[in-house]
């Protein structure tokens, strides 16, 4: 993997993880593009890289995550409480899902552009019907937040989008815009943590790590963190003030592009 090739796959991942158009499906179809042959050095460099968007949103939400934190860990109930806790009960169904089937998926769609292009359709689907969905006033329940995580659960397959299946969810059960988006992004902390936590502990019992090299680990990361940073902020007007269904538009052109060039390209 060579620098620029990294500064790609770090935008990429900076900015599709917090947009609704799907960073798994887009890493790998930029691995796949630039043809990159070593899964364990590819595996190394996707640590990093969702370690530095983690980052971006402790940056961005610093101030809820002390409160909400500070709340917890003194148990007084209250909002930020009752929210900390709501927090945790949606990362319950991804947490299962993951532990039980992520390496098995990965594999299946692993080099597999149509099937990630199919995905992608999926994901502007769920975009597009956004438009329809009730008036968004209602508060953030026990219910609401396992439907929401359980939909973050469909984000294990690459070209369905994590924030576009869980604000889109979010939506469709009539949760306040600013709450949707708020609850969407801190959601991602819990199973983008406890993710790399495990692969971290596969990497240091294999022996020797892989690693794409220095440079382009450093130059990914950084990209990564402040195309996230951008991303994320980015993301909260578009929400709050706009329509998330444009995002349909974008999904579906690169996910017909992904169709035809792994049906006749690729």
């Amino acid at each position: 993997m060579t620098w620029l090739e990294a500064l790609i796959l770090g935008v990429l991942q900076g900015f599709t993880e917090f947009l609704p158009i799907s960073s798994s499906g887009h890493l790998e179809l930029g691995s796949v593009i630039f043809g990159i042959k070593d899964p364990d050095a590819y595996f190394t460099f996707n640590i990093f890289v969702h370690g530095a968007t983690f980052t971006s949103v402790l940056v961005v939400f610093w101030k809820d995550i002390f409160a909400l934190l500070k709340n917890l860990i003194r148990f007084q109930w209250n909002a930020e409480t009752r929210f900390a806790l709501l927090l945790i009960a949606s990362a319950v169904p991804v947490g299962v899902v993951g532990l039980l089937f992520e390496d098995q998926i990965q594999s299946l769609f692993e080099g597999r552009v149509t099937l990630i292009g199919f995905m992608l359709l999926i994901t502007a689907t769920l975009l597009m019907l956004t438009r329809f969905a009730p008036k968004n006033t209602k508060e953030i329940d026990l219910k609401s937040a396992i439907l929401i995580g359980l939909a973050q659960t469909l984000a294990i397959l690459p070209g369905i989008s994590r924030s576009g299946a869980t604000i889109s969810t979010a939506l469709y059960l009539g949760i306040d815009k600013a709450k949707a988006i708020q609850f969407s992004f801190l959601m991602v902390l819990i199973p983008i943590f406890g993710a790399n936590f495990i692969k971290l502990m596969r990497l240091s019992g294999a022996g020797e790590i892989a690693s794409p090299g220095a440079t382009p680990l450093i130059v990914g990361t950084l990209a990564a963190f402040i195309a996230g940073v951008i991303a994320c902020r980015w993301m909260l007007a578009i929400v709050r003030k706009g329509n998330i269904a444009w995002f349909a538009v974008y999904c579906a052109i690169i996910g017909i592009a992904a169709i035809v060039a792994g049906m006749f390209i690729l």
